[in-house]
């Protein structure tokens, strides 16, 4: 069921968690997460609408809105991408619609809009017809991953976190999480980490942990310079605990990343998240200092050897339950 919040506009947001199948285990993959723990993508959209017209009616009134979409009037321009980004958050048969009918290629297209409204709308509606799977598909082959960089560099505030949410959305498909990253979206995300509004320090978090779990991916978020914002983001006060310590576990499993961490001194912090963490929490940051001290005596000497029966305790657990 979905869950609204406060959006930084007159729209609302919403989440929507749907289950999907866990992904298999690589043998050199440290992060293990339950399948209810798994980051989904969010849909954020403005109120719903009170009923359901029928199919036929929702594929006219959506093909009468691509119309809007290619008139050379901001106005109406600015109309349809919000009417489009209502009916895809309405439901899953409204995603379907408005992709079979090309809207697609027209919301790529006007991410590139100098009016921000409609590209926000654009991007968010994007966003929500993401949650079909066949769409990720098919936004991914509009070539919608350059503009949704340059949305994640230049756009509102909003259109930011939507942006980010989307290219995590995307990074769902393997393939896709090898362009993204190559595309140059990591350096932005790891701005948007640092700098960014709660929600969209939040949504660039889920996009790096998704494009980490490609080890391709795990020397450029290092570099971007993710390592510190993450560090920080582990005080409880961020409310990010767990998100900061699943990537920071998957940059682990490079020698840059153990560096970074160490340098960042996100040792000590991993160390009060095994003791003081969630269950998930917990899990990841064992896991990453695992890691750490099994590559380097150094990085032993800053995790107190009394702390090693948690790292035993949670091990034991994991491998038990697969």
């Amino acid at each position: 069921m979905a869950q609204e919040a406060p959006a930084s506009s007159s729209s609302q947001r919403e989440q929507e968690s749907q289950s999907r199948s866990p992904e298999p285990r690589s043998r050199n993959q440290t992060i293990w997460r339950r399948p209810s723990e798994r980051f989904v993508p969010r849909i954020v959209s403005s109120p719903s609408l009170d009923s359901r017209p029928d199919l036929s009616e929702v594929e006219a009134a959506v093909r009468k809105l691509i119309e809007d979409l290619k008139s050379d009037s901001t106005e109406m321009q600015r109309s349809a991408t919000h009417e489009l980004r209502l009916l895809a958050k309405h439901n899953m048969e409204n995603r379907i619609i408005i992709a079979s009918c090309g809207a697609i290629i027209h919301l790529v297209g006007l991410l590139h809009s100098t009016d921000s409204k409609t590209q926000e709308n654009a991007v968010t509606a994007l966003l929500n017809l993401s949650i079909n799977d066949n769409n990720k598909i098919a936004i991914a082959s509009a070539d919608a991953i350059g503009p949704l960089i340059q949305v994640l560099e230049t756009g509102n505030p909003e259109a930011k976190e939507n942006s980010a949410a989307t290219l995590f959305s995307l990074s769902v498909i393997e393939e896709n999480k090898v362009k993204i990253g190559r595309s140059g979206a990591i350096k932005p995300l790891v701005e948007l980490l640092g700098n960014g509004t709660p929600r969209g320090k939040k949504d660039a978090a889920t996009a790096l942990f998704n494009l980490s779990i490609f080890h391709e991916n795990k020397a450029r978020i290092v570099q971007a310079g993710a390592v510190r914002h993450l560090v920080e983001l582990m005080d409880p006060a961020a409310g990010m605990v767990d998100k900061a310590v699943a990537v920071l576990a998957n940059l682990t499993t490079i020698h840059e990343g153990r560096l970074a961490i160490g340098h960042e001194g996100g040792i000590p912090a991993l160390v009060e998240v095994v003791e003081l963490g969630s269950a998930r929490g917990k899990e990841n940051a064992a896991a990453a200092l695992l890691h750490l001290c099994t590559n380097s005596n150094k990085f032993c000497t800053l995790a107190p050897l009394h702390y090693l029966h948690y790292f035993i305790f949670y091990f034991q657990q994991i491998f038990t339950t697969y």
